[in-house]
């Protein structure tokens, strides 16, 4: 049974006073000699407080701090959190509790993801509350919300905060996350934006008949259909200003490169100590590509949300048909649920381009790619694009077979690669993509994606808590009855009581401790397994297309050791600021892919700046120059992915998300500050790559 862990602290602090504020108010500090008391499970060391996820069960890590603080003179809350985990990030949750500023009681609350080692300084603005807090309930389905300030919520008085709990998603047993210090800071006065002050009724509808925010005006927004069609002329014509670069091939390679052999397909090659990948006619090539290439990137569900909008369109209106349009890759989700949608970014493109909206589209796609030094389409795109083959791509294919069923349902780790369909299966999901096999366009395939790995010893633990006829658990027993002989040799090395191999093969119990060293040698074998069996049936099935591995958040130095003997090259998606310390583990020399990676703000109308904040869209754009300056002279990557095309519905797609993500906005208006940076380094790909500027 998993402990709750939950630290309560009886501090000696309390309100700052009143005669005047002190510039910083310590809450709460490792290495002071605070009186506290400690519930559950927690260690401390070099001045931290450490609180462990003990267990596989669903119940998150929480560490307390009790007390009576007044913190209205302050702006800010400092929280310095450190990392425990060699691998995993972390996604840490903060919350405030007290009277309420408009109701009895009152909360704060924001998230942030911990990066595996870092030591993180995490600056939490004490947001303003709406002046009726009951809005906040009316919202659902959204990432973050008009209400949100740099991700922050609230409806606390903050001159009567009376509790404050940090703690972390439940991910994997034995994460660990430490705490240093929790103060409140003086700094830049958080604002409070004008529609705080609505009424209920004032505030709804807060959507307008274009998906955008109704309550804020920004440079770029759309207020008429005259604008869009005003906006494409104004791009057409920028386009024709500046030309596209000359020095590529007809797949984006690089013309006046280094020539390579011509294998008529797309493959990976080591020149003049870099990775590169090589187009089938055999120039250079560097995957400057972008994700999700679809008209159908702010699909929003309708169902119980409709007071949130302004405008939907009625029967017998054109644009009733935007209610079925759909974007392919997440539709499987919207039909599963039985929700009803409606799709913004594709209404409002057909407003900008008229009733012939899907070529019209499909073709400023294309131009827009070339004029942009953009050579590839990523994974989740619409088939009607990249299947024009006018532009290289690849996709992703999520394998379908039996997973392992000791494992926490919550986490995306590997299907078992022992079951006997599990080849059969994914030969069959790849067959299903005929076209595309035999297209020289398209360059491989990610299999699977952000799965999680654990611990050494984790996928082997997981599958000895699988029902027994799990194939992994079978291959896992007859190879420890292959190494013991006998259970009771087993027992001896374990600490454990079987009383056959049977009861092991049977038994669903948490192993010993002592297991762990086997467990991790039959995670190798499963992982090893995997690969090998993903491999093997690319080659037989897919020939010619590369092997681009599962897209890693966080992996261990292990898993890409093995992934390494068998992928043609290694996939991460990475949304850090800079590439330029990314490196393999000692003895990994493979090609890298990012997957996926971006910037946001919220400067745009959007409530969400997506995984990486900027403060404006000019910091978004110089973010993205660096990062693919960093990316451009790593040896080891071949290549990056925006992730999106477009930005996400305002309100939020199935899951929520909400992102300030795209290229384009829901209205299909290029952010002009990024395209600009998109444009010069896509003009000088390879000059930027080789040194030769």
């Amino acid at each position: 049974m998993k402990k709750i862990i939950t630290a309560i602290l009886s501090l000696l602090m309390f309100s700052a006073c009143s005669t005047g504020v002190k510039d910083r108010l310590y809450i709460f500090d490792a290495g002071a000699d605070s009186t506290f008391t400690v519930i559950g499970h927690q260690e401390t060391g070099d001045g931290i407080i450490w609180i462990t996820d003990t267990s596989d069960v669903h119940t998150p890590p929480v560490f307390q701090l009790m007390g009576h603080w007044d913190l209205s003179g302050y702006s800010h809350i400092k929280v310095v959190l450190v990392s425990g985990n060699a691998t995993e990030n972390i996604n840490a949750t903060f919350r405030m509790e007290g009277s309420g500023a408009k109701t009895e009681e009152g909360s704060l609350n924001t998230k942030i993801s911990v990066r595996a080692g870092d030591t993180l300084e995490w600056l939490i603005p004490i947001a303003p509350s709406p002046e009726q807090p009951e809005i906040l309930g009316s919202l659902k389905g959204l990432r973050a919300t008009p209400f949100s300030i740099d991700g922050v919520t609230s409806t606390i008085d903050p001159t009567q905060v009376t509790k404050i709990l940090i703690s972390f998603d439940k991910w994997l047993k034995g994460t660990k996350l430490g705490l240093r210090e929790v103060l409140a800071v003086q700094g830049k006065a958080v604002p409070t934006p004008s529609w705080f002050a609505l009424s209920q009724r004032d505030f709804f509808p807060f959507i307008d008949q274009y998906g955008q925010f109704i309550h804020k005006d920004w440079p770029g927004k759309t207020k008429s259909d005259e604008d869009l069609r005003a906006d494409l002329q104004k791009e057409l014509d920028e386009m024709a200003s500046i030309p596209a670069s000359d020095d590529r091939s007809r797949y984006g390679g690089w013309l006046k490169g280094k020539k390579q052999e011509a294998t008529g397909n797309f493959q990976v090659q080591k020149v003049d100590g870099k990775w590169w990948m090589v187009d089938p006619d055999g120039h250079l090539f560097w995957s400057n590509g972008v994700v999700r290439v679809t008209p159908s990137s702010a699909v929003t569900i309708i169902d119980d949300r409709e007071n949130y909008f302004s405008s939907l369109p009625e029967a017998g209106s054109p644009y009733t048909a935007f209610y079925t349009t759909r974007d392919e890759f997440l539709y499987t989700y919207y039909r599963s649920w039985g929700v009803k949608t409606f799709d913004f970014s594709a209404a409002n493109i057909r407003k900008k381009y008229g009733e012939g909206w899907r070529t019209a589209y499909r073709n400023m796609t294309f131009k827009r790619l070339k004029h942009w030094g953009m050579n590839t389409i990523s994974a989740g795109s619409a088939k009607e694009i990249y299947r024009e083959d006018r532009v290289p791509y690849c996709d992703r294919i999520e394998l379908k077979t039996a997973r392992i069923d000791g494992a926490p349902d919550r986490l995306n780790v590997i299907r078992d690669p022992f079951h006997l369909d599990f080849s059969k299966q994914f030969a069959e999901q790849l067959r299903d993509r005929k076209e595309e096999l035999a297209s020289t366009w398209c360059y491989g395939y990610f299999v699977d994606n952000k799965l999680v790995w654990g611990a050494d010893h984790d996928l082997g633990r997981w599958v000895l808590k699988s029902s027994a006829d799990q194939p992994a658990k079978k291959v896992f027993v007859s190879d420890l009855q292959h190494k013991y002989g006998v259970i009771t040799a087993l027992n001896v090395a374990w600490k454990s009581t079987y009383d056959s191999w049977e009861e092991l093969l049977t038994s669903r119990a948490e192993p010993s401790e002592a297991s762990l060293n086997d467990c991790a040698d039959f995670s190798a074998s499963l992982i090893d397994q995997y690969f090998k069996s993903v491999a093997e049936v690319m080659q037989q099935v897919a020939p010619g297309k590369l092997y681009l591995g599962c897209r890693y958040v966080t992996v261990n130095a292990r898993v890409l050791e093995i992934a390494a003997r068998y992928c043609d090259v290694l996939t991460f998606d990475l949304f850090w600021d800079s590439l330029s310390d990314f490196k393999l583990p000692q003895g990994v020399d493979k090609p890298v892919l990012i997957g996926e990676f971006h910037f946001g703000a919220l400067d745009r109308g959007l409530f969400h700046p997506g995984l990486n904040q900027k403060g404006n869209q000019d910091e978004r754009a110089l973010a993205y120059e660096k990062y693919m300056y960093s990316a451009l002279l790593n040896p080891f990557v071949v290549g990056t992915a925006w992730h999106q095309f477009s930005d996400q519905a305002t309100t939020g797609r199935f899951d929520g998300e909400n992102f300030q993500d795209g290229l384009t906005d829901v209205c299909d208006r290029v952010y002009p500050e990024t395209i600009a940076k998109v444009r010069e380094i896509g003009s000088k790909l390879y000059q930027i790559r080789t040194g030769h500027l």
